[in-house]
């Protein structure tokens, strides 16, 4: 990472040390809430039947690193798509510095890694808008593995329909919708909160064109397929652990993202408590037992939602590292 990827020494110096002792009261009140909402989930996982599937274990993670890794390389996509060509190591801890705030709802909360572009020339509301279009994309991923098993999941199908509508009308919004004309007409009103707010929303909205040309579309959506395909296959791969070719790859990739597109919806930070209802659920109408789809529930969120909390507040402290290191450097 480049020291101009930093904040100047000066303008750390004069943040009031108010604003500091809140940042991080909030971020230590956020990182309590993940530590007790893992204890809670860890807490209810027996791995008895998994001592003799290990590997599959081992192997579902580094799926999941397989994830962040694409997610990461289409993030750059959209960097690049702004104009700038940034430092892997930066965009890499940058982008799953996001993780960290995960648990927030619907993961607003990721789009706090906005800040660490704006030393670079790149607008918030740009990041914001990337990271919008991010989201959209992964929703549609998760729509086109669950339609591998739609005649199985007739139940899930208002879920499906709702996810598609909501995807489809935002993208066809993005695309045909004049915002920057909006954003313009609405700086021309008095400046109340709400029309600031307004014209905020439309801006980003106007910026997420860029991201739906064409080409940068369907690398996108490949790249997010690559993705989530690898987490689903992981969750296939545990299942066998503890009972052999009862879910297939489909019916993995059918459970793994219904249960994502669920939770998505219910807004909950992190979709924590529906996602795990109804993959569970979906595992016991594949035949699995109440305490094996519970098991492998926890085991799958583990590997996907936690893995990603734990690495997502490893990398807020690699960059708050390098900042103080670069911050030091300035005053030799």
């Amino acid at each position: 990472m480049t020291q101009n990827a930093l904040p100047d020494a000066t303008t750390v110096s004069q943040v009031p040390a108010w604003r500091r002792a809140l940042i991080y009261g909030l971020l230590a009140l956020f990182a309590g809430w993940c530590a007790l909402a893992f204890r809670r989930d860890i807490a209810q996982i027996d791995l008895e039947p998994l001592k003799s599937g290990w590997t599959a274990v081992l192997a579902a993670g580094l799926l999941s690193l397989w994830n962040y890794l694409m997610r990461v390389v289409r993030w750059r996509l959209y960097l690049q798509r702004l104009g700038h060509a940034l430092p892997w190591r930066f965009v890499s801890l940058t982008f799953m510095s996001g993780f960290a705030f995960t648990l927030s709802p619907g993961k607003v909360g990721e789009v706090v890694r906005g800040r660490y572009y704006v030393p670079h020339g790149i607008s918030l509301s740009s990041v914001t808008a990337a990271f919008f279009v991010e989201r959209l994309l992964d929703l549609l991923v998760m729509i086109m593995l669950a339609a591998a098993v739609l005649a199985e999941l007739r139940q899930y199908q208002y879920f499906l329909w709702v996810a598609l509508l909501l995807v489809g009308g935002l993208m066809a919004s993005i695309a045909f919708v004049p915002w920057q004309a909006v954003s313009a007409r609405l700086a021309q009103r008095p400046h109340s909160g709400l029309v600031k707010l307004f014209q905020k929303v439309a801006g980003m909205l106007a910026s997420a064109r860029q991201f739906l040309s064409p080409g940068v579309l369907l690398m996108g959506l490949l790249l997010g397929t690559l993705a989530w395909s690898a987490e689903a296959l992981g969750l296939k791969l545990v299942a066998d652990a503890v009972v052999p070719h009862l879910l297939s790859v489909p019916a993995a990739m059918g459970v793994y993202s219904i249960a994502i597109i669920v939770g998505a919806l219910s807004f909950l930070p992190g979709g924590l408590g529906s996602t795990e209802t109804v993959m569970a659920a979906l595992l016991v109408s594949h035949g699995y037992s109440t305490s094996q789809a519970i098991l492998l529930t926890l085991v799958c969120r583990l590997l996907t939602l936690w893995l990603a909390v734990l690495i997502g507040w490893l990398c807020v402290w690699l960059l708050r590292h390098d900042n103080d290191k670069a911050v030091q450097a300035r005053y030799v």
